[in-house]
Order: structure tokens, then sequence, then C-alpha cells
């Protein structure tokens, strides 16, 4: 079934393939694909639409010497495949296996470790500068989806880029057509055209010969330009600086091997644009790119089946109090850097379109755009993943917290989130969020402190965070009733004798659990700031040993926070602090990685016995 993929294990073996045999062998990878992720899950609509693009890049360029930079990198799975990985994609995302994005240390085609948008032409023209540096003939190529191309960080890169003498290429894989109307043979062949060399001697000819006459040669340039812009979308890009050339079809691998061969040859910034179709080849992710971008297991002969949850996630609880919140006050606004689905917000957009804001990737704009709105009277909510919050730092801090302004944060993932690994984990932000003045954090235990959290934060007039897991909770009943939280205020969950556990958020299921062996005081701390301090000091004079567990980082964290507290007050009692450790927790699931942290119930026990022992 699979006889030429599977002679293949490296580029060079897929370079002494005929022409002629790549649309086989694309057959042979899409088919291969789609059979290994519906039994691992992973990313699969992205993935099936690059294989063309992928088979046709490592054909004509000479990697790992020229250098690939995939942006975001869930598109990557066949790049995988034909680079010595093909028998370690049955244990994809999976822990100890392979990582669903590039990464430095799994091979030495992964030329740039990616999981977040719009870095790879940054990258990328940095190894174009090196290789011009070091006097090599190597390539440098970023292919970047349209979707990433709205984060500003491309446009910086392309704006540097222009004016470098470099040998780097952009291909943009134009998944939506978003910039495009649909190819045909005419682009096709003015592609061609266009990257082939006698177009760029012929323009380079013309501009020695009209050197010597400045109008002329304007006009010519001119001339060219409004030519190009009439049968190709290019002329923004020609404006960075680059030679732009396309779109052509990213599923026909005779043009797209032809036109790559030809840029190869060209110098300087070249610009390829690309289109194609996510979810190619398997009929249920063409028809829904969206719910198969990221997949679960699943029989690929009926598709995805819905399954009901018994309990709703935490992003449900959040795109419900959105809803239900927008409903009674006509000040409040929701934003989302691109992120609609995951983040729960399709019921509102569907309810309130005006209300409604997708900024694309753009983390910064987001925040800065929500300080607009929070200046003259509006109430905005950005729903935002932990991790790409991190991306909109100094924003945070200047635009709102500097300014005091009411900007609510919904932070979805906050924590291990699984097999997507170390670049979406949410294992900083109580650690960078804690020590901004003028920020309050919460820190929900269950699905319906979310809720009720969430309306605090509304309520109050100044930046708030509510910081909440991926999936499911412990599956308490949730209030309709949206009742407003004492704040900085934390509440005892077990009464104990000789240690308390002083939980934050997620953390209080397994502390409960862990304390029943223990005997022990468990503490529902519910804000990491402010930070209940009359609370901390009573659990100090009753208790021998107090233990702080967070799903965040140690460093920093809520468990410092109460550290710093007993330190103010000159209070010396031990204290365990529990929490992720200082290094990045690769992909695998939840469970299994919690539980090799130490942040499950038999970890935190183990844990203080340990210290009581000590």
């Amino acid at each position: 079934m699979y006889s030429l993929l599977e002679a293949i294990n490296n580029p060079q073996d897929l370079r002494q393939l005929d022409r002629k045999q790549l649309p086989q062998l694309a057959e042979q990878l899409r088919a291969f694909l789609l059979d290994t992720v519906s039994k691992t899950g992973g990313h699969l609509s992205s993935n099936l639409g690059t294989v063309e693009l992928t088979i046709a890049l490592h054909y004509v360029f000479n990697t790992p010497e020229d250098r690939l930079v995939w942006d975001v990198g869930h598109q990557t799975y066949a790049h995988k495949i034909l680079t010595g990985r093909r028998n370690d994609m049955k244990s994809l995302r999976m822990l100890g296996g392979i990582s669903g994005f590039p990464k430095r240390t799994e091979s030495e085609f992964d030329t740039f470790g990616t999981g977040h948008s719009s870095t790879s032409i940054s990258a990328a023209l940095g190894m174009a500068v090196a290789a011009r540096l070091a006097g090599n003939e190597n390539r440098a190529v970023a292919i970047i989806g349209d979707g990433a191309m709205t984060g500003g960080m491309a446009f910086e890169a392309l704006n540097n880029a222009g004016a470098m003498d470099a040998n780097l290429l952009v291909v943009l894989n134009d998944n939506d057509m978003s910039i495009s109307t649909p190819v045909g043979a005419l682009n096709n062949y003015l592609a061609k055209l266009l990257s082939g060399r006698f177009y760029s001697a012929m323009r380079k000819g013309s501009e020695k010969v009209l050197k010597g006459m400045p109008p002329v040669l304007e006009f010519t340039r001119r001339a060219e330009e409004h030519v190009k812009g009439m049968v190709t979308p290019g002329t923004m890009f020609e404006e960075f600086g680059f030679n732009y050339i396309g779109p052509i079809d990213g599923h026909d691998l005779e043009v797209l091997v032809t036109t790559l061969d030809n840029i190869r040859k060209l110098e300087g910034p070249q610009f390829l644009h690309v289109v194609t179709r996510k979810g190619k080849g398997y009929m249920h992710a063409e028809d829904d790119s969206i719910l198969y971008h990221g997949v679960g297991k699943f029989d690929p002969a009926y598709g995805i089946v819905a399954k009901q949850e018994s309990k709703p996630t935490y992003t449900q609880v959040f795109g419900n109090w959105l809803c239900d919140m927008a409903g009674q006050d006509a000040r409040l606004v929701a934003i989302t850097p691109a992120m609609c689905e995951g983040s729960g917000m399709v019921k509102f957009s569907q309810n309130f379109p005006d209300r409604y804001f997708d900024v694309g990737i753009a983390e910064q704009h987001a925040l800065t755009f929500a300080a607009g709105l929070a200046c003259d009277g509006y109430k905005p909510v950005v729903a935002i993943y932990s991790t790409f919050l991190q991306r909109a730092y100094d924003q945070l801090i200047h635009d709102i917290a500097i300014q005091n302004l009411p900007v609510m944060l919904a932070i979805d993932r906050g924590g291990l989130v699984g097999a997507d690994g170390a670049s979406h984990a949410g294992s900083y932000d109580i650690s960078y969020l804690r020590c901004i003045p003028n920020m309050t954090v919460m820190t929900p235990s269950d699905e319906n402190e979310c809720r009720q959290m969430l309306f605090t934060a509304y309520q109050m007039n100044t930046p708030t965070a509510v910081r909440y897991p991926r999936g499911v909770g412990p599956g308490i009943r949730i209030q309709e009733e949206m009742i407003a939280l004492p704040v900085g205020k934390g509440e005892v969950r077990r009464a104990g004798k000789q240690v308390a556990i002083l939980a934050f958020g997620s953390m209080l299921a397994p502390a409960l659990q862990a304390s029943e062996n223990l005997d022990a005081t468990v503490v529902n701390m519910r804000y990491v700031k402010p930070l209940d301090g009359e609370l901390v000091m009573r659990m100090a004079h009753e208790h021998e040993l107090i233990v702080t567990v967070e799903e965040n980082t140690v460093m920093g964290g809520a468990g410092s926070a109460v550290a710093e507290y007993l330190a103010q007050c000159g209070i010396a009692i031990p204290l365990l602090q529990l929490g992720l450790p200082d290094r990045f927790i690769e992909q695998g699931d939840p469970a299994l990685l919690l539980a090799e942290c130490g942040l499950n119930a038999a970890g935190i026990e183990n844990a203080v016995r340990k210290k009581l022992a000590g």
C-alpha cells in the first residue's frame, strides 16, 4: 500500500524519484497521514493540505543544509514522515514520543522550534543572513500560513527582509483563499514565467541599460508593477522589496517543483504564493476543516462522531457566562486573537455580532485595542490562551495596568495542556501576572466558581484576570445566578491537623484527596492577588507545616506569594511549595504529566510525608 513511501527514509531518497512518481507518493503519504493521525489524534486538516508542498520543498531544496522553517508547525507531519520519522508517528504527541511541532532536539531537519504563530520569516531571515556571512550557498525558506500573516511580527520581518541582501524565500500557504481568487492555468503559467531566469535576467538587464536615464527607468518600473498588479495580487509584497511569484496551485506537483526549482536559482528575497485546501483528499476534513484541525482518535471511514460530555468544560462555562453577561450589560465587548472556537465564543459571535471582535493572530493589538475601548466606557473581555498572553506582556503592563483600565482577561489553558507540549502550556501566567501593580488574579477551583469569578472580575473597575485550566472540572453543579465573591478571600474546605495545604485553582481537587490520608487542613485560596493574608496568618498559627500547591511554575508563583507574605510578617514556619518544576514539560497525557510533576493526590501526599519526616 505504501511501496513508494516505505522506500523513503530521508529527503535524499525522495530526490532519487522521477518527477512522475511524485503524485503517487503524495497519495500514499496522504493515506498514511490519515491512518496514523486517526489512531493517535493530532492536527489533521492542516497536514493533509500541505502534502504536495512538503514533497516539492524537500525534492528541490537540499535539506537540511537548506533551511525549512515552518510557521506554527502544526502542518509538519508530512515533513516528519519524509525526514526519517515515519515509524515514530505511532508515538505522535505522546509522553516520550515525537512532538506535534518542529523540535530542534528531535531532528536536524527541524531547523527551528515552533508552536506560536508568525515567527518563521524572522527566523528564516536570520538563517539566510547567517549563510551570507558564512559565505555559503545555503537557502532559507519560511513557510507561513495566511492566518499567521495577520500577526504583526510577520510584517516586521518582511519589512526588514526586503532591505536585506539575503537569499530568503517566503512561501505563503494560502489555505483559505483569503488573499487571492482561485488559481488557474494562466496564473500557473505566469508563476513559472516570473520565477524563471529569463524574466529575472531581463529585469536586471533593463535596469543596467536604463540606469543613465532615470525618468525612463522609473517609468519602466512603474509599468512593470502595474502589469504584474493586474495579473497577480502581489503588489504589496513587491513594495516590501520581494519578487512576488504566484499564486500557484499548491496541489500541482509539476507546477510546484518547476517553480521552486526556478526560484532556488534566484538571488535576493523571493515571495511565492501557494494556494492549498485544508483537509485535501479527505472529504470530511475538506467539508469542515475547523472540526478536523485538531482531532482525537476516530474511525476514518465514519469521521468524527460528536461525543456528549457529561460535564461542561471550563471553556464552555466561559462561553455561556459571556452570553449571559452580555445580555445584562450592553457595555460588554468580547475580543479574541483568532481563537473563536477554541475560546468558546462561537455562540457569542452569533448572538452579539456587533460586540464580537476577532482581531486575527495579533495578541499585542488585542490588548491595546481593548484598552482603547475601555478608555471610552466599554467593558472589554479578552478571551486568550495563557501561552498566547505571553506575547502581549508589554501591552498588558504599559497600555492596561499603568492606566488602571477595566480590561478583563479570561485566560484559558492555564497549566499543562497535554499533547501540544511545552510551546502551548500555560505554566507561567501566575508568576508574570502577580507582579503587575493594579492586577487582580483569580484561580477558580471548579466550574461554578469559574462562573462566579468571571462575574466578580467583570464587576471590578480595574484590570482583572480569571485563569482556568483546559478541559473539564470536577463536576460541580453550576448556579445560573451570578454572585460576586468577596475579593481577596479564600475559604477553608477541610479542617485537619498539623498540615495546612493552600490550594490554588485546579489543584484543590487533588489536595482534598491527599488530605484524607494526611488529615490535613485544605484551603481553597481562590485569589493569587490580592492574597488572603489574614487566612494565611491563621493557618500558620494553627499548623506546623504550610504547603502550597499550584499548576504553575514554582518559581515566582502563588507559593512564592505566600512565602513573601510570611517573611514580611516575620513568621518562621516550615513551608513546602509544590508546582511545576524549573524545566519545560513535554507532550503527553495531562494526568501522566501531572503525576510526573508530583501534582496528583499521591504526589502531594508523598511530598508532604517526606517533608514531615525530614
